[in-house]
């Protein structure tokens, strides 16, 4: 029998450190590592990392001159710099985000994607190791789709919905991070109330998702995320995968290891009797439905596009 919940989540499903800080990545031995714009820009803020930006700035400035004249040059190298260093931490993929301000811009989330795949390529890093992070937009799943077929694997992110769950999934996106403690947070603001346990409707979001994609058999994964609690972790027991903060991690590692699955692709409960297909207006009708989904969705990509707008600055400052 495990000793703590760490280890017996472990057995059930893959464990994602949702950190950019290494030093947590090895205390707690995650198979995959996930970052996005607020992660580095907090570990870009800290001085143990300064040699890393300044090694991704050195080669940014050989490759593109001034930071002044090609700043996404920069980013895309930092990006590319700490997903390095992970991958030499963690056995299993990096995810990177690509930039929020692209989120409904197909064609240039697809030449982004290909920049980030060949950067890792020069330091010697396949595509298998990458996961492309994008928003859940309908723009996000035609990239996506495209990428795909490409052979290079996507992270669909800010997902709020099912209706997001469903375009991520008919454009074989590989896999999905539903957002759980965000979801909780604007129910819990809207209703002034906590939430607990399987009531928490994050985790009804992310058991909904999950049940719909096993019933109809699809092959892309899904990654709990946003985590605000252990409870909500603990009633996803059994989720392909979720990424967890380094602090909720330390606290499930102290915890007693009794846990119990709840979620389980032998043991579906989904009341929908058809798959969910939708075009361009339909999705965005379905999502426009759901006010939290809509909002949500719209912050998440406000805050990573203005954390971007602070890392740029930070670059500036260092030059």
């Amino acid at each position: 029998m495990s000793d703590n919940a760490l280890s017996k989540l472990k057995e059930m499903t893959t464990v994602v450190a949702d950190t950019g800080d290494f030093e947590s990545m090895k205390a707690y031995h995650p198979q995959d590592a996930t970052t996005n714009p607020s992660l580095i820009l907090q570990a870009a803020e800290k001085p143990e990392y300064a040699e890393i930006l300044k090694s991704a700035l050195e080669e940014g400035k050989k490759q593109a001159g001034s930071p002044k004249d090609n700043m996404p040059h920069f980013i895309d190298c930092i990006m590319v710099h700490f997903g390095c260093e992970i991958l030499k931490i963690v056995p299993g993929r990096v995810s990177t985000e690509v930039d929020a301000r692209l989120s409904f811009d197909i064609e240039g989330s697809i030449k982004k994607a290909h920049k980030l795949i060949g950067l890792y390529k020069e330091k010697g890093i396949e595509k298998e190791r990458i996961l492309i992070k994008l928003a859940s937009t309908w723009e996000g799943a035609e990239a996506a789709r495209q990428l795909q077929s490409e052979g290079i694997n996507c992270n669909m992110t800010l997902l709020f919905s099912l209706p997001q769950a469903a375009i991520c999934a008919e454009a074989n996106a590989k896999l999905i991070s539903p957002f759980v403690g965000r979801i909780m947070d604007w129910y819990k603001a809207k209703e002034g109330k906590d939430f607990h346990g399987s009531d928490d409707p994050g985790v009804q979001s992310v058991a909904e998702i999950y049940n719909y994609y096993k019933k109809f058999g699809y092959a892309t994964e899904i990654m709990g995320a946003s985590f605000r609690n252990t409870s909500e972790i603990i009633e996803l027991a059994g989720c392909d995968l979720l990424t967890i903060s380094p602090k909720l991690l330390e606290e499930l590692s102290k915890m007693p290891g009794n846990l119990t699955r709840k979620l389980d692709p032998k043991n579906t409960a989904c009341p929908i009797n058809d798959k969910i297909k939708l075009d361009e207006k339909a999705f965005r009708l379905q999502l426009n439905e759901n006010p939290m989904a809509v909002e949500k969705l719209s912050e998440g990509i406000r805050k990573f596009a203005a954390d971007l707008v602070k890392l740029e600055s930070k670059i500036q400052q260092m030059i």
